[in-house]
């Protein structure tokens, strides 16, 4: 039950293995974002389980729930999130305040990811002198300069023209190729399609599991009853 009154997600049974590139895709209402929701720790079940990283969400406090989204996971959203007047160095190293991360520390971090996302150059700039493809690069920077094993992009090129959608995407690609988890929510299907397993979900169920295969140990489990 999501929000007391309304079941968002029956009888859900998930698996995504490290290492996998994995969509999860559906119309508006399907339950997709109360399942990223989930898997972020935003929201807790009110029945079943989710696991992440070995950890049963339901048995942490608060105060455990964000260490474990500080060291596990990573978030990516259709709107920047980015600070207006900052550059987009300290935009990325912002994100690792949490972490107790030392000043200089956070600024080494950020610049690495920056590189990694192929802003190595734009390092001083702040985002009102930037494309949206590299706002949201900057972004996807802030959300891997922790280096989570787990990044969750909730429709990542919606607010993109095709040519910037498709910046973004390579950058998942290469982050997923390094080894990185990825579950992108989305409701365009050409996206889906360019994952290599696709979990599509309507009315709150899992209706197909594409590609899904053998797969690694578990990252994240999600179990459900009715």
């Amino acid at each position: 039950m999501y929000g007391g009154r309304v079941q968002a997600l029956r009888g859900v049974n998930l698996a995504i293995g490290a290492g996998e590139l994995v969509a999860i895709v559906g119309p508006s209402g399907s339950g997709k974002s109360t399942m990223l929701h989930m898997i972020g720790t935003l929201d807790r079940p009110s029945g079943g389980t989710v696991r992440i990283a070995g950890h049963d969400v339901a048995g942490l406090s608060d105060r455990e729930l964000s260490a474990l989204r500080a060291r596990h996971l990573g978030f990516v959203f259709q709107k920047f999130h980015l600070s207006p007047g900052t550059s987009a160095l300290d935009n990325v190293a912002d994100g690792l305040l949490y972490a107790g991360v030392p000043l200089r520390v956070r600024r080494e971090r950020a610049a690495a990811a920056l590189e990694r996302v192929g802003l190595g150059h734009r390092l001083g700039h702040r985002p009102e002198q930037m494309s949206g493809g590299e706002q949201q690069r900057v972004a996807v920077a802030r959300a891997v300069a922790g280096d989570p094993p787990l990044l969750l992009a909730d429709e990542p090129t919606g607010n993109l023209d095709s040519a910037a959608g498709a910046e973004v995407l390579r950058v998942l690609r290469d982050l997923h190729a390094a080894g990185t988890t990825i579950a992108v929510i989305t409701h365009d299907m050409e996206i889906a399609e360019w994952c290599p397993r696709r979990v599509r979900v309507r009315d709150g169920r899992i209706v197909n599991d594409e590609g899904s295969g053998h797969r690694p140990p578990a990252e994240i489990t999600i179990g459900a009853r009715e």
